[in-house]
């Protein structure tokens, strides 16, 4: 299938699918007398994993790692297992420390609006991070 095609189908601009062919993801491209690409069919699938790895947070050097080797279609199912489950635990570190930030500025906020507050910026700043200081 020409790059065209490839491009129509997948919804992804051709300098796109070209860029990942230089960063060596999508394997050995054929390419016609006039030089023109030729993917194989197998492209589109492999576009869709990377499109969803990147929307997932793989970066493409992880994307590299766990996809089936150049010109070979089998996986390594313990590269695509760990990668997965890392992933996941990067997910989870994610949001507990997400959480924790979101406690902290609710807190931050209550601590400012029940703060008095007298025309002296820093002093009122200086409160609140006193405030924020003795309750850790």
């Amino acid at each position: 299938m020409n790059i065209g095609t490839l491009s129509k189908e997948t919804g992804l601009a051709q300098s796109r699918i070209r860029y990942y062919e230089a960063q060596g993801l999508l394997g050995p491209v054929q390419r016609t007398a006039n030089g023109y690409r030729v993917y194989a069919p197998e492209t589109r699938q492999i576009l869709e994993i990377i499109v969803r790895a990147q929307d997932a947070g793989f970066s493409l050097d992880a994307i590299r790692d766990f996809l089936p080797q150049p010109g070979t279609t089998e996986w390594d199912l313990a590269k695509l297992l760990g990668s997965l489950r890392g992933k996941i635990a990067d997910i989870v570190a994610l949001q507990t420390r997400l959480a924790r930030t979101h406690e902290d500025l609710v807190a931050l906020v209550a601590r400012i609006e029940s703060t008095a507050h007298s025309g002296d910026c820093a002093n009122n700043a200086a409160k609140v991070l006193t405030s924020m200081n003795e309750s850790r």
